[in-house]
């Protein structure tokens, strides 16, 4: 028997997995539409309902991809995705979020995230957030790749404290959001999500993972997802269009690591012990 997967808490007291998908990159090419499609619904068979795309990502390609995964089992998908900070004005934001619907195939996403910091006032961009929550076009919304200068800045403006995630680079090899983000979050029960979880692959070839995995029989990646998911309100999006791997991402929710080996983990990929800057790709 598989174990469930973990689950994080949003603000609004909806549970989502602790394990989704992501899908950057999907939609670039046409000749692997039919591939990433399969995969998608591989892993909502598995369990990992939670998708995350962006307007950004394939200019809207990955959107029309997981509309396309997601047909007829709507409702069982914790749809997420990201606006342009460009588009994230009062009208911008309204129109963007058409487009993104039109593409989805939805009538609505259920978590909608500022991709990064723009031009727009934060004031006006959650203006924006919550009209579309008012009429019904999403959900909830958040942010991504907010240090936590920002989170301050957003909690003070009108209604900024109706944020409901913060995505940022999160892995074993970048632990910098330990220092304050990762707590500033945890103590004000605002969900992290960790993009590029497994770094893109590169880090499957550390040789201490590599030989940790070997002792559970698993693989690399498991242990870089494995380690994501034994940390509280955070949600790992890795993406894949292997069927197999993704069968690999489910099954990291069934580790169980040890002290010491998480103590291994630890020396060879150190906490921080100072600030640094938030990281993005």
């Amino acid at each position: 028997m598989r174990d469930p997967i973990p689950t994080v808490t949003l603000p609004s007291g909806v549970t989502v997995p602790a394990l989704g998908q992501g899908t950057w990159n999907m939609g670039d090419n046409a000749a692997q539409a039919r591939d990433e499609i399969a995969s998608l619904k591989i892993g909502l068979d598995l369990g990992m309902t939670l998708i995350d795309t962006a307007e950004m990502y394939a200019d809207g390609g990955s959107e029309e991809i997981v509309g396309k995964a997601i047909e007829g089992r709507r409702d069982e998908v914790f749809l997420v995705s990201k606006i342009y900070p460009a588009n994230a004005s009062l009208r911008g934001a309204v129109e963007a979020c058409e487009r993104s619907l039109k593409r989805l195939k939805t009538d609505r996403i259920d978590l909608y995230l500022l991709h990064w910091r723009g031009n727009h006032p934060l004031a006006e961009t959650v203006e924006a957030f919550e009209h579309l929550k008012a009429v019904g076009k999403i959900e909830a919304w958040g942010v991504s790749n907010f240090d936590v200068a920002d989170m301050d800045e957003l909690l003070g403006v009108p209604n900024g404290g109706n944020v409901a995630a913060n995505q940022v680079l999160y892995n074993l090899a970048r632990r910098g959001i330990e220092y304050d983000l990762l707590p500033w979050c945890q103590e004000r029960s605002i969900p992290i999500m960790a993009y590029s979880p497994i770094e893109q692959g590169r880090l499957t070839h550390h040789p201490d993972l590599i030989r940790i995995a070997k002792t559970y029989q698993a693989t690399p990646a498991q242990i870089t997802l494995a380690f994501l998911l034994d940390r509280d309100g955070v949600i790992a999006i890795p993406k894949s269009s292997n069927p197999q791997r993704i069968e690999e991402n489910r099954g990291s929710v069934d580790l169980d690591i040890t002290d010491e080996d998480w103590a291994v983990l630890d020396a060879a990929f150190p906490p921080p012990s100072r600030k640094k800057s938030l990281e993005m790709l």
